[in-house]
């Protein structure tokens, strides 16, 4: 049997990570308009555009740098201890 080592990729393919960001600005930018009285007459577009673009930059980069901070090597690895307590090798 080979043990095919997991690469960053596998983690989480750029798509995902594209589409995860622009649900989470999509979601920002509708609850923005609505909040900022889309239906009443006011011009709130500009505010929208930039709390959706701002959104989707942070979610976008704070999820990259989640997955830089994650060992590949580490997610298939079988954990038969418990993970919050020290490692007392005994």
């Amino acid at each position: 049997m080979t043990d095919k080592k997991t690469s960053r990729r596998e983690l989480m393919r750029p798509v995902q990570l594209l589409g995860l960001a622009f649900g989470a600005a999509l979601f920002a930018g509708f609850i923005t308009a609505m909040s900022s009285g889309l239906f009443q007459g006011e011009n709130v577009w500009t505010l929208t555009l930039v709390m959706t673009g701002s959104t989707f930059i942070v979610v976008l980069l704070v999820l990259s740098m989640l997955l830089l901070a994650v060992n590949p090597d580490d997610v298939k690895k079988q954990i038969d201890r418990p993970v919050l307590l020290d490692n007392d090798d005994k």
